[in-house]
């Protein structure tokens, strides 16, 4: 026996496979709704895309799941940059009406980008990696993963940073906050020269 499903029904199913099972997309490909922006001038969509290029900038998660909150969880942000970009995806920081985050981490992404030898899959200033895992102008996943006092990173399922927070923990010299403590998602424009592609923005909160 054949079942017909009503159109509003086909669109809500495949609408919930989008992210892989037991993840959440947080950008929906089209708009920028659940996004909060400093700077939005330097942020378009572009394919599914949300491109970074232009004057510095932060596109903040401000969505309605978990009430843009999350604290233990896992985080995959597929990336691609253009020769000599930087970017960032930030964790567990917070809306900011200009300058870079106070809050939080950033997850670097830079393949070749000069100026600056952090490169991608570091845990910026705190854990730094000094050679790229990934190449400019292809597609690659950074995975982040926060539990309990340690955030692991990986891209392309390679682990870059494996970092246990001290009980004595007091943020780096420039940033007193970055530490773990509940916070949103954060996306990087760097700067003018910069291009960076951030797609398939899914979390997983765990616990």
């Amino acid at each position: 026996m054949l079942t017909r499903l009503c159109p509003l029904v086909v669109v809500a199913l495949l609408q919930a496979g989008t992210a892989e099972k037991g993840w959440t997309d947080l950008f929906n490909g089209k708009d920028f709704t659940g996004w909060k922006m400093w700077n939005a001038d330097s942020f378009t969509i572009e394919n599914g895309a949300i491109v970074a290029h232009g004057t510095p900038g932060l596109a903040y998660y401000d969505g309605p799941f978990h009430n843009h909150t999350f604290r233990d969880f896992e985080l995959k942000v597929d990336v691609m940059t253009r020769q000599n970009s930087n970017g960032g995806v930030f964790i567990l920081t917070e809306y900011q009406e200009k300058g870079w985050p106070a809050k939080g981490f950033e997850v670097q992404v830079n393949n070749t980008y000069e100026r600056d030898p952090v490169k991608t899959g570091s845990l910026y200033h705190v854990k730094d990696v000094n050679e790229p895992p990934a190449k400019d102008d292809e597609w690659f996943t950074e995975h982040i993963v926060v539990k309990g006092d340690t955030i692991t990173i990986k891209v392309n399922d390679k682990q870059t940073v494996q970092w246990q927070q001290p009980a004595d923990w007091a943020g780096t010299h420039d940033f007193a906050g970055r530490r773990i403590t509940p916070g949103t998602i954060g996306l990087q424009a760097h700067d003018p020269n910069s291009t960076v592609y951030y797609k398939n923005i899914r979390i997983k909160p765990l616990g």
